[in-house]
C-alpha cells in the first residue's frame, strides 16, 4: 500500500500527460489518484481569470469596438487604392491568425510523434504500470475504453485532415488575393492611363472649343459690319426712292401742265428713235453672224467638241421642265426690258417748258382760276346756309301745324264720340215714339232740327269749312 501511495503522484504525473495526448487509457486508480490531486491543487491556485464582466463593462467595449473600427475606417481611408483591403482578405488574414504557424505546427507534430513513440514503447508503459496497483477489469469495460481510444484517435484525425483542409485553403485564398492585388494594381494602372487620356482629350476639346468660339466671335463680328453696310446701303436706297419720288412727283405735274400737243410730237419722235435702234440693233446682229461663219468654217479641229457640246447642251435643253423653259424666257425679256428701260432714261428728258416765266405765269392762271373757284365756293356755301335756314324754319312751321292739327283731330275725335252717343239715344227715343201716337210729320220735323243741331256744332268745331254732313 506504501509504495502504491508513493507511486501515485509520479503515475498520476504520467497520467495527467497521458490523457493530455489522449491516445492511452488509465486504470480507475489513476484517475482517483489524479482527482484527488486536482481537488488538492484547486485549493491552492489562484482565482480564476475567466469572469463574467459587468453591464457596464460591456457598453464600454461596445465604445471602445466602436472608436478602433472607426479609426480603422478614417485610416483606410486616407490609404491608395494598392494599400487598401477588402471584406473577404481581412476574413481570411483572421483565419490565417487563429490557425498555427507552419514552424510551430511541424515542432508540435515532431513532439507529438515522439510522445506516441514514447507511449506505444512497451517498456515505458511497464516502468508506469510497475507499481500500480491495476485493478481488475471487465472485458466489456476494455472494449469500451478501446473504443473511446479509438474514437478520440479518429477525431484527432479527422481534426487534422480538417486543419490540413483549412490550411491549403487559406493558401488557396492568399492566392488568390495576391491575384486579386495584381489585377487591382493593374486596373489602377489602367485607370490612371484612361485619366491622363482622359485629361489629354480634355484639353484638346477644351483648345478646339476655343478656336471654334474665337473663328465664331470673328464671323459675328463680320456679320455685324456686313448689316451695318447693309443698314447704310439701305438707308441710302430709300433716300435716292423719297427723291425719286419727289422728282417723279414734280414730272407728273409738269406733265399735267404741258399741253397735249406738244407730248404728242414727243411721243411720236421717240417711237421713231426706238425703231431706228432696233434696225441698228438687227444690222448688227446679221453683221456679227456673217462675221462669225467664217470662222467657225475655219476651226476645223474643234469640230468635234462643237459637236459634243451642241449635243450637250440640246440634251439640257431637253432635260429642262416647260416651267424652267418659261422662267429663262421671262428673265431674258425682263433683262431686255430693264436695258431698254435704261438706254432711255440715259437719254436727256425733254420739257416743254424753257423758261421759268412760263410756269410762273401758268401758275398765276392757276391762282386766278382758284380764286374764282374759291368764290364760286363761298356763295354756295352761303346759298347752302340759307336753304338750311329755311329748311329749318319750314319744317318748324310744319311741326307747329301739325301739332295744331292733331290737337283738332283729337278734340273732333272728342266730340264724334259725344255726338254718336247722343245719336244713340236720340235712335233710342225715336224707337220709343214709333210705339207711342206720335205722327211722322213731327218726327220728320224733329230730325231736321236735331241735323240743323249737329251742323251748327259741327261747325263750331271746324269752322267754315265745307263738309258732308251723313244724315245717317
Amino acid at each position: 500500500m506504501g509504495d502504491s501511495r508513493e507511486g501515485s503522484p509520479g503515475g498520476s504525473q504520467v497520467s495527467g500527460r497521458r490523457s493530455g495526448s489522449g491516445q492511452v487509457a488509465l486504470p480507475t486508480s489513476a484517475k482517483t489518484v489524479s482527482s484527488q490531486h486536482t481537488f488538492a491543487t484547486d485549493d491552492i491556485a489562484p482565482k480564476n481569470p475567466f469572469t463574467m464582466p459587468q453591464d457596464n463593462d460591456i457598453f464600454m467595449l461596445r465604445d471602445k469596438e466602436r472608436q478602433r473600427k472607426k479609426q480603422e475606417r478614417i485610416k483606410n481611408r486616407n490609404k491608395k487604392v494598392h494599400e487598401k483591403t477588402t471584406y473577404a482578405s481581412r476574413v481570411n488574414f483572421r483565419t490565417a491568425q487563429m490557425i498555427r504557424p507552419a514552424d510551430s505546427d511541424e515542432e508540435k507534430e515532431e513532439d507529438s510523434d515522439k510522445a506516441l513513440a514514447v507511449k506505444e514503447d512497451p517498456q515505458f508503459v511497464l516502468a508506469v504500470t510497475k507499481d500500480r496497483h491495476v485493478e481488475k477489469e471487465s472485458l466489456a469495460d476494455y472494449i469500451s475504453k478501446k473504443r473511446e481510444m479509438f474514437l478520440v484517435q479518429y477525431s484527432l484525425g479527422v481534426k487534422r485532415d480538417e486543419m490540413r483542409k483549412l490550411e491549403e485553403i487559406a493558401h488557396a485564398e492568399e492566392r488568390k488575393l495576391e491575384m486579386a492585388e495584381q489585377y487591382l494594381e493593374e486596373d489602377a494602372a489602367m485607370f490612371d492611363e484612361f485619366l491622363k487620356e482622359n485629361d489629354k482629350n480634355s484639353v484638346d476639346a477644351i483648345r478646339a472649343a476655343e478656336a471654334e468660339t474665337k473663328a465664331k466671335i470673328e464671323k459675328v463680328q463680320e456679320i455685324k459690319r456686313i448689316t451695318a453696310q447693309m443698314m447704310g446701303i439701305r438707308s441710302e436706297i430709300s433716300k435716292y426712292e423719297e427723291l425719286l419720288k419727289e422728282y417723279q412727283l414734280y414730272k407728273g405735274f409738269l406733265e399735267s401742265l404741258t399741253p397735249n400737243v406738244w407730248l404728242d410730237e414727243r411721243k411720236k419722235v421717240q417711237d421713231e428713235r426706238r425703231e431706228q435702234k432696233k434696225k441698228e440693233k438687227e444690222k448688227n446682229e446679221q453683221n456679227r453672224k456673217l462675221v462669225s461663219t467664217p470662222s467657225e468654217s475655219s476651226r476645223g479641229t474643234g469640230a468635234k467638241d462643237a459637236r459634243k457640246l451642241s449635243k450637250f447642251g440640246k440634251t439640257k435643253e431637253l432635260r429642262r421642265t416647260p416651267s424652267q423653259a418659261t422662267q429663262d424666257s421671262k428673265s431674258v425679256a425682263a433683262a431686255t426690258q430693264a436695258v431698254e428701260e435704261e438706254e432711255e432714261t440715259d437719254e436727256e428728258p425733254e420739257l416743254y417748258f424753257s423758261d421759268s416765266q412760263q410756269l410762273l405765269d401758268i401758275f398765276a392762271e392757276l391762282e386766278e382760276q382758284n380764286l374764282s373757284l374759291i368764290q364760286n365756293s363761298q356763295e354756295t356755301e352761303e346759298a347752302l346756309e340759307e336753304m338750311k335756314q329755311n329748311i329749318k324754319s319750314t319744317k318748324r312751321k310744319m311741326e307747329k301745324e301739325t301739332s295744331v292739327l292733331k290737337e283738332q283731330i283729337d278734340k273732333l275725335n272728342t266730340a264724334i264720340g259725344k255726338e254718336e252717343t247722343k245719336a244713340k239715344d236720340l235712335e233710342m227715343k225715336a224707337r220709343m215714339f214709333n210705339f207711342g201716337d206720335f205722327n211722322q210729320e213731327d218726327q220728320e220735323r224733329m230730325l231736321a232740327e236735331l241735323n240743323q243741331k249737329v251742323e251748327h256744332v259741327y261747325r263750331a268745331c271746324i269752322g267754315d269749312n265745307e263738309a258732308n254732313i251723313s244724315h245717317g
